[in-house]
């Protein structure tokens, strides 16, 4: 996609729903996520899915390599930010659920997970401050190993609307990533999370059309642009 267009469009569409769904940075996901209980209780298996794929990193794509208009908080710094993707906007990618039976059992439960990809954030990457396109789905961040510092503190903190989250391993959180955010990995070690894509719950009946009418464009451009998901 044209990378003007593609802000254009993003910056339009993000700020009619600023005018329509008014919630804060951080969701309860007791009501916004229920199926949260049950990633996080798996997480151990996640985690060990996701060393497997670690061994053979390089052939896990970078954001960019898959979303070029991305490339500004992707290929930003000259270091990885690589993507195991499992499902994409709804499109599922059977190798990859293949390689993680944990992970897509507990997909096969979750209907409402839009998307599902493993990250994996190269030390010392710093993903610049950004926003998400639209506010139809949420962030959930299941911590698989995050790096500590000498102190002991986590060395990867994700910072949302200017306060800092410190996940430590097994941790969670649900979020809007359409409010400014951005990650430092200050360590020398590869960070792992879980990234799920929720399908927002509670929605004014405007913002669901608009929001289902959003995910089959994605869907649209990913097939027109050949989009590989490698693995």
């Amino acid at each position: 996609m044209n990378l003007n267009l593609y802000d254009h469009a993003r910056d339009a569409v993000r700020s009619l729903y600023d005018t329509r769904i008014d919630t804060p940075a951080v969701l309860d996901p007791a009501h916004y996520f229920p199926a949260a209980d049950d990633f996080v209780g798996h997480w151990q298996e996640i985690r060990r899915e996701a060393l497997a794929i670690r061994q053979n990193l390089a052939q896990v794509p970078r954001f960019h390599d898959i979303m070029p208009e991305q490339a500004d908080i992707s290929a930003n710094d000259g270091r990885d930010w690589r993507m195991f993707i499992m499902r994409a906007y709804g499109v599922d990618i059977p190798g990859n659920r293949a390689r993680c039976p944990a992970v897509s059992a507990l997909l096969d439960r979750a209907p409402e997970v839009v998307s599902c990809v493993f990250s994996f954030l190269a030390p010392g990457k710093h993903i610049p401050k950004h926003r998400g396109p639209f506010r139809g789905i949420l962030r959930f961040h299941l911590m698989l190993t995050m790096p500590r510092a000498p102190d002991g503190d986590v060395a990867a903190i994700l910072e949302i609307d200017g306060q800092p989250y410190r996940l430590g391993e097994g941790d969670c959180l649900l979020w809007d990533d359409t409010y400014p955010h951005e990650v430092w990995n200050r360590s020398d070690q590869v960070r792992i999370a879980l990234l799920l894509d929720v399908w927002r719950r509670d929605m004014p009946y405007d913002m669901e059309v608009l929001s289902r009418l959003v995910a089959s464009a994605v869907r649209l451009g990913m097939r027109w642009n050949g989009v590989s998901y490698g693995g």
